[in-house]
């Protein structure tokens, strides 16, 4: 690295650097404390943070041969937090909202959002909307945030607040075809199963058939409870009897109600044995990564 630039690095002052490296992730971490000697004597805090942060998710979810110990995961986040880390102060915040302390979970999820944070930006969003009265305005603005950083949770947040006219005036055009569709993009699941709607009604996008289907089955094969039901009735129509089974197969294991009813018609158009195959593909069936 040229003398020049190494010396920017070392002129970077602390707190922009603490603000940019705030998120990092552990690979992340370690290769910007790799950069030059002063960012790495700066960042030994938020490296410390980040095998605190480990510690608080061994504890939290009772991994890595430890016991499970909400008590010792909290403190493990909070003192991650104290050195810096944006992570552990939604992690923080996670619980706190859990334990109904939402005051202190607002209050980190606060400092971790202006640290750039996209998750903690999404979940201070989320909070605003659901305070009593809901403030719309502070949680647009943090969703907008985190939306542009890439978040697919709030991308898809804020196309309902655009659709259902929360705190702004109805955009279809907006909600549909730019957010939620890039939600589902991203790979949410619930995104997917709106844009399958909006495709079918012709809503903020043009009406495409093939396109409703093709991300009604996206999300079906995610686990989406009403897309399994849609998908299995389109296929039922379609004449698909043992595809149409097992989608509803799944559908009412899953909970919904309408499925069982459809399900059993058209087990009793099958042989013994294609209900069989067709009860042992949904007990092998496992849903497909999602966001």
């Amino acid at each position: 690295m040229p003398a020049s630039t190494a010396a920017d690095f070392s002129s970077l002052p602390y707190d922009v650097l603490i603000k940019i490296a705030a998120s990092f992730d552990h690979p992340n971490l370690l290769s910007a404390s790799l950069v030059c000697w002063s960012w790495c004597e700066a960042l030994q805090p938020l490296r410390e943070a980040m095998l605190l942060l480990q510690w608080g998710k061994r504890f939290k979810h009772g991994r890595g041969g430890v016991r499970q110990n909400a008590e010792k995961a909290l403190e493990s986040f909070l003192k991650a937090a104290a050195r810096g880390s944006a992570l552990a102060m939604v992690d923080a915040g996670l619980m706190y909202w859990g334990k109904g302390e939402r005051d202190k979970a607002v209050g980190l999820y606060i400092k971790a959002a202006e640290l750039g944070n996209h998750a903690a930006q999404c979940n201070l969003a989320l909070s605003y909307l659901q305070a009593k009265p809901p403030n719309t305005e502070q949680a647009l603005k943090w969703l907008y945030k985190a939306s542009f950083g890439g978040n697919v949770r709030s991308q898809y947040q804020l196309a309902l607040c655009l659709h259902r006219s929360v705190g702004v005036r109805s955009n279809m055009k907006e909600a549909v075809a730019k957010w939620y569709l890039k939600a589902a993009e991203g790979g949410y699941v619930r995104a997917m199963y709106n844009i399958s709607l909006c495709y079918s009604f012709g809503e903020g996008l043009a009406l495409s058939r093939q396109q409703a289907r093709k991300w009604m089955k996206r999300a079906a094969d995610r686990g989406h409870r009403k897309a399994q039901f849609e998908h299995g009735l389109a296929l039922f129509s379609e004449g698909d009897m043992m595809k149409a089974v097992v989608y509803l197969e799944l559908a009412t294991r899953a909970g919904e109600t309408g499925a069982a009813h459809i399900k059993n018609l058209v087990l009793n158009r099958l042989s013994a044995a294609s209900r069989d195959h067709a009860m042992s593909l949904a007990d092998s069936w496992r849903p497909l990564p999602s966001s």
